[in-house]
C-alpha cells in the first residue's frame, strides 16, 4: 500500500529527529520497539526500488519494456519486502512489488521475443538467457501474492520451463561474468545454481514435478550443486545452506552441520561478519592474477557489514538456530546498532551499510555517483531485515 504524502513525511520527519548529531561517520536511525525502524527500512527499500526502475536499463517485452533484475537490489528486495509488509500488518503488496511482479510476467511471457538483458554478443546473450530464466523463477517463487488468474499461474510454469530447458549439461546455468564480485564473476556461476535451488525449494511442487524436464533438471541441479561444494567460497556455501532450508533434502544432515559451523566460525568479534572475508574472491578466471577491476576501500571492507551479517544470521535461524544463540544474539545486537543515516549527495537513507568488493564508490568518480554507491546496501538492509524479522 502506498503510503500518502503526509504520512511520507511523518516517517521521514521521525527518521531526522532520530539524527544523533554530531557522531563520527554515519549516524544511527532512532530505533522502534523491537530494537530497529521498520518503516525506515521499509521506505528506503520502496524508494531504491523507484530509482532502479527509474535508471535501470530498458529492456523490449513484446509491445511494452520492462528493467533488468540485479542481484544487489532487485533480488533482495523480492525476498525480504513481502515480509516486511506483513511484519507491519500490511496486507496489501507495495507500488513496487506489483510492478516487479508484472515485469517479470511481461518477460516470461516474451521469452522468444524479447530483449536479452546483454545483447552485444553472442556470449553475453547465453549468459543473459540463463541468468534471467534463474532469477525470474526465483521472483516468481517468492511472491507471496497467489496468482489467481490462469494466465498468471501458467506464467509461474512457463518461468519454470524456461528454467529447465536452460539448464547446461553440467547442471548449472550461463550466468552474467563481469569479473564483478560477488554476484557477476567467475565463481558466480554456482551462486547462480543456488539461487536456482532456493526457487526450487520456495515453489508450489505444481510448478516443479510437473514439468517434462524437471525430474532430470533437478538431478543434475543437486549433483552440480555437490560436486561443486568443496572448491566453493564461504559466499557460495552459505548460499547452499540458505537453499537447503527450503529444499529439505538438499544436502545431507552432516554436511548442513558443517556449514553451520563455518559460517559460525567467521563471525566477528564485534558480533558482525564481513563479505570481504568470505572470498577468496577471483572477479575473473580470465585475469591472472586475481584482483578487482577497480580499487575497492579495503579499510572499509575489513569491518563488519550488514549485507554479511544479515546474510548469515537470516541463513542460520532459517537452518534452525534459536534466537537464543549467543552468536546469533550477538550479530542481532549488530544490525540493531548499525541501522544508519547514510548520507549520499543532497540525502540522508535509513539503511544497513555494506561496500564493492569491485570499486571505491565512496569518493566520488566515475563509479561512486550516488545510485550506485548504495547498491551493496540495497542488499544489506534488504538481508538485514529478513534476519531481524526471523530474530524478533
Amino acid at each position: 500500500m502506498m503510503l500518502d504524502r503526509r504520512r511520507r513525511i511523518a516517517i521521514v520527519a521521525a527518521f531526522v529527529a532520530g539524527l544523533t548529531a554530531g557522531a563520527v561517520g554515519a549516524p544511527n536511525v532512532r530505533a522502534g520497539p523491537g530494537g530497529w525502524n521498520r518503516e525506515a527500512a521499509a521506505m528506503y527499500l520502496d524508494e531504491r526500488m523507484d530509482v532502479w526502475f527509474a535508471t535501470a536499463t530498458k529492456l523490449r517485452a513484446g509491445q511494452s519494456e520492462t528493467t533488468c533484475v540485479s542481484c544487489h537490489t532487485v533480488v533482495p528486495y523480492a525476498l525480504a519486502r513481502p515480509g516486511l509488509r506483513r511484519a507491519m500488518h500490511v496486507g496489501a503488496p507495495t507500488p513496487q512489488e506489483v510492478r516487479l511482479l508484472g515485469d517479470v510476467i511481461r518477460r516470461v511471457d516474451t521469452y522468444d521475443a524479447h530483449q536479452p538483458y546483454y545483447d552485444f554478443d553472442e556470449a553475453k546473450k547465453a549468459e543473459s538467457r540463463g541468468t534471467e530464466a534463474v532469477l525470474n523463477a526465483l521472483i516468481l517463487a517468492s511472491s507471496d501474492t497467489e496468482p489467481e488468474r490462469s494466465e498468471a499461474r501458467d506464467s509461474v510454469r512457463r518461468a519454470f520451463r524456461r528454467l529447465w530447458q536452460t539448464q547446461r549439461p553440467d547442471g548449472a546455468w550461463d550466468w552474467l561474468d563481469f569479473g564483478l564480485e560477488p554476484f557477476e564473476s567467475a565463481d558466480a556461476v554456482y551462486f547462480g545454481a543456488t539461487l536456482a535451488a532456493l526457487a526450487v525449494g520456495s515453489a508450489s511442487g505444481s510448478f516443479t514435478s510437473q514439468e517434462p524436464l524437471a525430474a532430470s533438471g533437478i538431478d543434475r541441479l543437486r549433483r552440480y550443486l555437490t560436486e561443486r561444494y568443496r572448491a566453493q567460497n564461504l559466499f557460495n556455501r552459505a548460499w547452499l545452506l540458505l537453499a537447503s532450508t527450503r529444499w529439505k533434502d538438499l544436502i545431507a544432515p552432516a554436511q548442513r552441520e558443517a556449514l553451520v559451523a563455518e559460517i559460525r566460525k567467521a563471525q566477528r568479534d564485534d558480533g558482525g561478519w564481513s563479505l570481504w572475508t568470505m572470498g577468496g574472491w577471483r572477479w575473473s578466471t580470465a585475469a591472472r592474477p586475481a584482483r578487482p577491476p577497480g580499487t575497492p576501500d579495503t579499510s572499509l571492507l575489513a569491518r563488519s557489514d550488514g549485507y554479511a551479517t544479515g546474510m548469515a544470521i537470516y541463513t542460520l535461524r532459517c537452518a534452525g538456530l534459536p534466537a537464543a544463540d549467543p552468536g546469533v544474539r550477538a550479530g542481532v545486537q549488530w544490525l540493531k546498532a548499525n541501522q544508519q543515516g547514510i548520507r549520499v549527495g543532497e540525502r540522508t537513507h535509513p539503511a544497513w551499510r555494506s561496500y564493492s568488493l569491485n570499486h571505491d564508490r565512496e569518493h566520488g568518480g566515475a563509479k561512486g555517483e550516488p545510485w550506485r554507491r548504495l547498491f551493496m546496501s540495497d542488499a544489506a538492509t534488504a538481508f538485514a531485515v529478513l534476519a531481524l524479522l526471523t530474530s524478533d
